[in-house]
This record gives C-alpha cells, structure tokens and sequence, in this order.
C-alpha cells in the first residue's frame, strides 16, 4: 500500500505516557519496511541548554531514530526550557509560536518523506499558543490520530475525554496505544479497562506496548 501523503499525529492522554517511546517505536518500525518516514515535534519545552543552544531531547530522539536530515528548525520550530504548556512557557521567554507557520514548516516536510510522525506535547487540550491547542493543530494536519494511553486505574477516564473531544471536531481517530512505560504488574484494572473504552467509544486497540519492548509491528500493521 502506498503511504505517499500519509501520516500520524500522536497525542497522549496525559503527559509522561510515552509518546515519544511509541513515535519512534512506529517510526523505526516504518523504516525498516523502507519506508521514507519524516518526523516533527512542533514545540517541545523543558529543553536542557548545551553551549548555549536549547537541545529538544524528544525531536532529537526522533530524528536520530529514522536518521531524518531536515533542518532542525522544520522538525521543531519551537523549544523552550520551561517544563510547561508550550503557550506558557512561550509567553515565559517572550517569544510568539506561530501555528500557521507550523503547518508551513509540516506541508514542507510532508513533500519530503512517505509518511509523517507528528508528535503532541501533554495531551490533545494543551494549549500550543493562546488559546488555540493541540486540537486545533490537529485538525489543520487533518492527520490521523494515534491516542497513547496508560495501562491502569484511571485510563478509561482519561482516554474517553481524549476520544470525545476528537470526535466532536470530527477528527480521525486512528485507534489507542496502550504503554507500559513503567515495569509494574497486571491487575484487574490492567485487564479491563482495554476493552471498556473500546465499547463505549467505538476506537479500535492498535496494540499494547509492554515495558522495554521494541515491537510495534502489530500496530503498524493496525494503523
């Protein structure tokens, strides 16, 4: 199947989930299929400064994964070293974030590569810039989105908000993710709430990722 014009937008339920961790376990994957595959993190905040530039340790992570030659400032337009909303942390350095430049930069990068991974910070309500968010950047890509989700209590909460909001833009909803992005065991709440939220909201399960594992060909096949 051809994947020219194809993509991604990968969001999260909350942050710390591990977007970045299945990203890249998509992004290898694709690439080993041979597969040209861009990636992009439209802002990424909490970088550490490195001979005084700002170093975006996801979006580097990223690149380094699928060995992408693209102008850092087209893969990231925006890095800030608050740990904070992008429009927070933004308006902390004094600097304005342009979501119409972020699609320029996207509709550049889309024309290179096969297929595009596009990266969210936090989850899909984060604000990007004022008050536009991750969703209305989401619905300019007109992108699928992939959801990563946590295996345990709460993640049906969590996860059913992120679809619904999706949903009432009328947005893709590829399917969810679920990560283990801590080695923990499990329980009955592990064991349940997979197939809760596929019920209720009608979103496919494209695959669960275990603790450590590199394997994401079930959901690459399932996207």
């Amino acid at each position: 199947m051809s994947t020219k014009g194809k993509g991604i937008f990968i969001t999260g339920t909350d942050t710390g989930v591990g977007k970045t961790y299945v990203a890249k376990g998509i992004a290898r994957t694709l690439t080993r299929g041979g597969i040209d595959v861009g990636v992009m993190k439209p802002a990424e905040t909490g970088c550490r400064k490195r001979f005084g530039q700002l170093i975006p340790s996801d979006t580097s992570s990223l690149m380094k994964t699928t060995g992408v030659r693209d102008a850092l400032d087209l893969v990231n337009p925006y890095r800030f070293s608050k740990p904070l909303a992008p429009s927070v942390a933004s308006e902390l350095a004094g600097k304005t974030i342009s979501p119409a430049g972020i699609v320029n930069s996207f509709q550049v990068l889309s024309r290179r590569h096969d297929f595009m991974i596009v990266e969210g910070a936090g989850g899909i309500m984060v604000p990007l810039s004022g008050n536009y968010l991750y969703l209305d950047l989401a619905a300019a890509l007109r992108l699928p989105i992939v959801i990563v989700a946590r295996p345990g209590l709460g993640t049906i909460n969590h996860t059913l908000l992120t679809i619904s909001a999706l949903k009432k833009r009328r947005l893709q909803v590829a399917g969810f993710v679920v990560n283990y992005a801590k080695d923990w065991k499990k329980g009955r709440a592990e064991k349940t709430s997979m197939s809760v939220i596929e019920e209720i909201s009608g979103a496919r399960l494209l695959g669960i990722v275990r603790y450590g594992s590199d394997d994401f060909d079930e959901i690459v096949v399932s996207i």
